[in-house]
């Protein structure tokens, strides 16, 4: 794994770093800076991914007590099938297939426990750009980055794609200290933040529009699902 450390930054690095915030939470986002590299943070690739969540012994099986269709999951692929918490609300990341047009498929970290297909996620390495594609469980499509959509619907993620492309890659972070997780969409270069002060149905959506990792907002927990 690559690590970041102080001693590798340049000057000019540190002095651009200095400068950028992140947005304000439920504020909508801005795309003319490029996010920052998270300190303390490292890249993942498929076969760590494996490595580290295979070793820390952290498997949910889903709960009996979902709708059969919640339950009905998808096959998962060869990188992995993860449910995604929270750290800010300690909800797992759901995906609204039943939402109605144009936010039908939006990822909300909604549910209290994982239930089946639609907390499911799997996780599918890319070598050729070292980024992954996320596939849910709950419709068979891929999680893509909507960075037409209008104020602050701006990229919020949806779980709309057939295949995967720019819009539907991330670069996957891990933070061994904390334990926690962070996803930088390859569209827009802006970390996936958890919009815990939106209200209604965008209550809790994920949306790719943090400059950097501040905390909890755009920090995960990540679980493999078991059978």
């Amino acid at each position: 794994m690559r690590r970041m450390t102080s001693a590798l930054l340049s000057l000019s690095a540190l002095l651009t770093a200095s400068v950028l915030a992140a947005p304000a939470a439920g504020a909508a986002p801005h795309n003319d800076r490029p996010a920052a590299m998270p300190a303390g943070w490292e890249t993942v690739d498929g076969a760590e991914l494996a490595h580290i969540t295979g070793s820390d012994g952290r498997t949910l099986t889903p709960s009996p007590q979902g709708p059969a269709d919640r339950r009905a999951a998808a096959p998962a692929d060869e990188s992995g099938t993860f449910a995604l918490q929270s750290d800010r609300n300690g909800r797992f990341t759901a995906t609204e297939k039943n939402y109605a047009s144009p936010n039908t498929g939006l990822l909300r970290a909604r549910s209290a426990e994982v239930t089946g297909a639609w907390e499911g996620f799997a996780f599918e390495w890319h070598e050729a750009t070292q980024t992954y594609a996320l596939k849910s469980l709950a419709n068979n499509r891929y999680v893509a980055v909507e960075g037409n959509y209008p104020g602050n619907t701006q990229n919020v993620l949806r779980a709309r794609s057939t295949a995967a492309g720019t819009w539907e890659r991330f670069t996957l972070y891990y933070n061994e200290d904390l334990d926690r997780w962070a996803l930088q969409s390859a569209l827009n270069g802006r970390f996936v933040a958890m919009e815990n002060s939106y209200t209604g149905p965008l209550q809790y959506a994920l949306r790719a529009r943090s400059v950097e990792v501040t905390g909890s907002w755009e920090q995960f927990a990540l679980y493999e699902i078991g059978n």
